[in-house]
This record gives C-alpha cells, sequence and structure tokens, in this order.
C-alpha cells in the first residue's frame, strides 16, 4: 500500500480537492525535471539541457545532447514539446478555482518546483519572492 505524500494531505486540508492536489503534484514533478535539464544533466561524459530558441520565456524549446567521440565533439539539437508552459497552463486553471490562494514557481532545481500560498503566507505590501516558502511545498 501507497502512503500519501505530505504535501497531499496539507493541499487537501487547506480545501484543495484531492483530485487537483495530486494534479498540482504532477505539475510540480514536470516543472522539477524542467528545471534541473534547464541547467542541464549528465550521465558520465554525455550531458543533456533544455535551450530556448531566444531569449523569451515562450520561444520554442530544443533539447541539446552532447557528447565526445574519437573524431571530436558531437553537439546535437531537436525540438521538444513545452511541458513548461502545459504544467503553467494547468497551475493557472487549477489555482483559477482557489481565490483564496496563489501559486509560486521557484525555478532553482535544488529545491521545490512550486508552493501553494495561502491567503495570510504572504505579509501585506511584501514580495512573494521573499516569503514563498511559508506556502505548502509541492513535491515529489
Amino acid at each position: 500500500m501507497h502512503k500519501t505524500p505530505n504535501c497531499i494531505v496539507q493541499l487537501e486540508r487547506c480545501g484543495i480537492s484531492s483530485a487537483d492536489a495530486w494534479a498540482l503534484r504532477r505539475i510540480a514533478m514536470t516543472l522539477h525535471r524542467w528545471h534541473e535539464l534547464g541547467c542541464g544533466t549528465g550521465e558520465g561524459q554525455t550531458t543533456y539541457s533544455i535551450e530556448r530558441d531566444g531569449d523569451e520565456p515562450d520561444s520554442k524549446p530544443f533539447m541539446r545532447m552532447q557528447y565526445p567521440t574519437r573524431s571530436g565533439y558531437v553537439d546535437r539539437r531537436w525540438p521538444i514539446p513545452d511541458r513548461e508552459a502545459g504544467a503553467r497552463k494547468r497551475l493557472a486553471r487549477i489555482m483559477a478555482q482557489y481565490p483564496t490562494m496563489s501559486a509560486y514557481v521557484q525555478g532553482d532545481p535544488r529545491g521545490c518546483a512550486l508552493y501553494v500560498l495561502r491567503a495570510g503566507d504572504v505579509p501585506e505590501g511584501k514580495s512573494v519572492d521573499g516569503y514563498y516558502s511559508r506556502g505548502i511545498a509541492v513535491y515529489k
């Protein structure tokens, strides 16, 4: 029997439906993996990374793979689906159902990718950036 992650329990206690809580967890996992690949990952001498075609956040994403061979370095790049944009759209649809709450996407892959903030988590007049960790961390 699988144990329900603590973040699901916390989200449900705050009034988020079970289906939406599980969807938020899947969104968080998608964003976390996207952020990892945005920084680049490696397996031995092979590295993988996601790059965008331009500086705009909505520009087309590409997967980049680099590895050495006897005849030189191979650098390949191919288009991939924009899973980040899809995850953010699903997140916006879910959060629209909970007007007293908001979501914060934290792009550093060393931490949690998604926080759900309740009313009162961020002091009045303060930026979310300094207080997002007061919210519910949605994690694996």
